[in-house]
């Protein structure tokens, strides 16, 4: 375990070292501060106290957020050889991904926590939901853990950044929009099949304050395969 936070709090530290996690946190929170507060469900036109166009624009900004961050993380090093370098340490390929995805993990955590003062500034203007608001940020936590582990996948498997921004967002372009689209025009069980591939469904429900244990197995699964993918390119690699 000693080892995951070492690679970690190198991983996030090589963030902010290179300026990433500036710039991305000031996109971030811009854009959501915008959205929020300024246009579209401004709450003081809406005259509610609410987080959802907080929630709806957070959940499209990291969906483009989380390939950024993840496609330098594997890819980088395999370009630059510092990959076989690091393996060569007493380090196993499962903890070089989870040391690395928790890195990636924790820069959208500091974002998102850089938006408590929205929650503080509606409570201050009237009453809110709190627990609706506890799982709005639960979703959006789960939601960037599966495309970190889908973006951590894709930079594994190539030595080019941009190559690995797009398959990130290919494969999460499905799961956020595509498989909910067919299963929206389809019927029977292959509809729901579909509608329970849709990573959007099982946000809007724990969004809505629904914490549902098939919500959080969805999450967990998609988590778990980007990573156990990513720790089998890596031992792949390894072998070859």
């Amino acid at each position: 375990m000693r080892a995951v936070w070492i690679i970690a709090s190198r991983e996030l530290q090589s963030f902010f070292d290179s300026l990433i996690a500036y710039i991305l946190l000031t996109l971030f929170l811009g854009f959501s501060g915008f959205f929020t507060w300024m246009f579209g469900s401004d709450v003081f036109l809406t005259g509610e106290a609410s987080l959802h166009g907080f929630f709806g624009i957070a959940f499209w900004t990291l969906f483009f957020f989380a390939p950024a961050l993840t496609m330098r993380l594997l890819a980088e090093e395999r370009k630059t050889g510092t990959i076989e370098w690091l393996l060569t340490k007493p380090v196993s390929d499962r903890q070089v991904v989870v040391g690395k995805f928790l890195a990636a993990l924790g820069l959208i955590v500091i974002a998102l926590l850089f938006t408590l003062p929205y929650v503080i500034t509606l409570a201050n203007l009237g009453n809110i939901d709190q627990g609706e608001i506890a799982c709005g940020y639960l979703g959006l936590m789960l939601m960037s853990a599966s495309y970190v582990s889908i973006g951590l996948y894709a930079s594994s498997v190539t030595n080019n950044q941009i190559v690995a921004f797009l398959s990130s967002l290919f494969i999460g372009l499905f799961f956020h929009i595509i498989f909910g689209v067919i299963g929206n025009n389809l019927t029977g069980f292959a509809g729901q099949f579909f509608t329970t591939l849709s990573l959007s469904d099982h946000f809007e429900s724990i969004s809505r304050g629904v914490v549902d244990t098939r919500d959080l197995l969805y999450f967990f699964s998609i988590t778990a395969i980007g990573l156990i993918l990513s720790e089998l390119s890596l031992t792949k690699r390894n072998l070859n």
